[in-house]
């Protein structure tokens, strides 16, 4: 195997702490084209699809991605913008906003930047990237405050890939969740708070997570486990009794059965129970996304007004506010706790200790007089 090396090295550069932000990706463009290479890319992910590879090749490659391209383009098509896919737009956002907050504190000693999981940016040209800039240290936080295999796994496999064929690594944290940090807890809260005080409430404070099969979780993912402490958690700080809210989880694929209940039969269910009046929130999703958007926000508005629903809201996730970016940096600060030299005209520990013929070499590289 041939290793990767970083180009524009030199041993006396200062050392960064790279901080690189992650989410689930987007197509290109909202076209059949776009979309093709995107969902093969990502179903064909076997953290995302547990199936047998041969019966999952045909199926993906024969079936789905035959049909499934034009009609997730239509959908697209619905929630994009000048800028490119909300997801996009928001963690490019919030990355921007991070990288302001970091250099506030910090100047250039850290490097804020995202990627996506599927789709581009990609993670693996970010690490390249960061790693260019001189970044030796290198926190990765995927935007997913409940850990999943299918996500959060995925992510670091990802990661893993790429430092399986680079020559030096650097030295390297990752998030695994959030799903019960005050701070991110606190934010979903006063997302609603603030919703309630234009709004008021409805009958039905309703926490929307996406789905996974359930044999997940009978194998040991503990998604399930953690989507419903922060609905424990965010209830508990909005003073809500358990009859005041619920959790629910969306978009499943396929026959077999996913967590439940699920989030389009609970809608259409409980307008006959004299629930009247919804309000919806995702706090798995940390950007308003497709699914968010299109499926929450229209496609089970239906299910629920057809139903003899009168009233049903969405309440938008946490974006790129204030709040949000705050809780992010308090994240990535602790994350990064003793990697940050206080000293601005520290230089790279490995030159300290780098022999004269080293440096010399380096020197004449350069074209520096001895």
């Amino acid at each position: 195997m041939k290793f990767q090396s970083q180009t524009d090295f030199t041993h006396d550069q200062t050392d960064k702490v790279g901080v690189l932000i992650t989410n689930l990706g987007t197509p290109q463009a909202p076209t059949k084209q776009a979309l093709r290479p995107y969902l093969k890319q990502f179903l064909s992910d076997p953290r995302v699809v547990e199936v047998p590879k041969l019966i999952w090749w045909f199926v993906l490659n024969c079936i789905i991605l035959n049909f499934r391209p034009k009609r997730s383009a239509a959908a697209y098509a619905t929630v994009w913008s000048d800028e490119g896919s909300p997801l996009l737009v928001h963690t490019k956002n919030q990355a921007a906003k991070l990288a302001e907050r970091c250099e506030q504190k910090w100047g250039d000693k850290v490097v804020v930047d995202f990627a996506m999981r599927y789709g581009q940016p990609s993670i693996e040209s970010k690490i390249d990237s960061m790693l260019n800039m001189g970044a030796r240290k290198l926190l990765v936080l995927p935007l997913y405050p409940q850990y999943c295999a299918s996500t959060t796994g995925s992510t670091f496999d990802a990661v893993a890939h790429d430092f399986i064929s680079r020559r030096w690594l650097p030295d390297f944290r990752f998030v695994n969740q959030y799903c019960d940090l005050p701070d991110y807890i606190k934010c979903v809260a006063d997302s609603i708070k603030t919703h309630w005080e234009t709004h008021k409430r409805a009958d039905k404070l309703i926490f929307s997570y996406h789905g996974i099969p359930k044999r997940y979780l009978n194998n040991g993912d503990p998604y399930h486990c953690q989507c419903y402490k922060t609905s424990r958690l965010v209830a508990e700080m909005l003073g809500l009794s358990e009859n005041e809210y619920m959790t629910t989880f969306q978009s499943r694929f396929g026959r077999e059965e996913w967590l439940k209940p699920y989030t389009d039969e609970t809608l259409k269910s409980l307008p006959s129970q004299q629930v009247k009046s919804v309000q919806m929130i995702c706090p798995g999703f940390s950007s308003d996304c497709l699914e968010t958007i299109e499926e929450i926000g229209e496609e089970n508005r239906e299910y629920f007004m057809e139903s003899g629903g009168e009233r049903y809201e969405y309440i938008t996730s946490l974006n790129d506010t204030d709040a949000h970016i705050d809780m992010l940096f308090k994240l990535a600060e602790s994350n990064m706790h003793g990697w940050i030299n206080t000293n601005n005209n520290a230089k790279s520990s490995e030159n300290e200790g780098c022999p004269y013929e080293q440096r010399l070499f380096e020197a004449k590289r350069l074209g520096a007089s001895k």
